[in-house]
């Protein structure tokens, strides 16, 4: 089995599925509105979801570390169309990176700190799986959620819907 084609067909899947997940989301929606206080916005969730297969993918590929200030807030989407501009720009990039990236260094060390603590130090491979592509599947189904709450049809990603049966 080829393990790189493996993985650029599953990331290929799942952007698929998050581009559903986010053209779903009603154009009126109000970006600011959260189920929960202790839940992220709307905004701020779609967001997630476009960095999620954009800048998270690239940042685990393109280095080996990754210092986060906890003070640096990200951009928060103010609307479907921000949010999707967001997302069109950076999937091509992650497209290309994992397309180029040599499978021989999957083996590397990426370490994902802040305040000078350590909180992943793990081979690029299971960063990858986890925290890229689970971390997507996670926070895309939240999204779903949300989607279904603002009255919303959800489209299907491993077949169809109730909401296309």
């Amino acid at each position: 089995m080829d393990i790189q084609k493996e993985l650029i067909a599953e990331f290929n899947t799942e952007v698929e599925n998050a581009r559903k997940i986010l053209n779903a989301i009603p154009d009126t929606a109000d970006f600011t509105w959260k189920p929960h206080e202790k839940s992220m916005t709307l905004g701020r969730l779609a967001g997630h979801v476009a960095e999620l297969t954009g800048e998270w993918p690239l940042k685990t590929l393109e280095k080996d570390r990754l210092d986060w200030n906890p003070e640096e807030r990200p951009k928060v989407p103010e609307n479907k169309a921000e949010v999707l501009e967001t997302f069109e720009t950076a999937v091509p990039k992650s497209k290309a990176a994992i397309e180029g990236f040599d499978p021989a260094n999957w083996d590397r060390h990426w370490i994902f700190a802040a305040g000078g603590q350590v909180f992943i130090d793990q081979p690029k491979y299971q960063v990858w799986r986890s925290f890229v592509m689970n971390h997507l599947v996670h926070h895309r189904a939240q999204l779903g959620a949300y989607v279904r709450i603002l009255g919303g049809k959800l489209p299907g990603c491993y077949g169809p819907s109730g909401d296309e049966m």
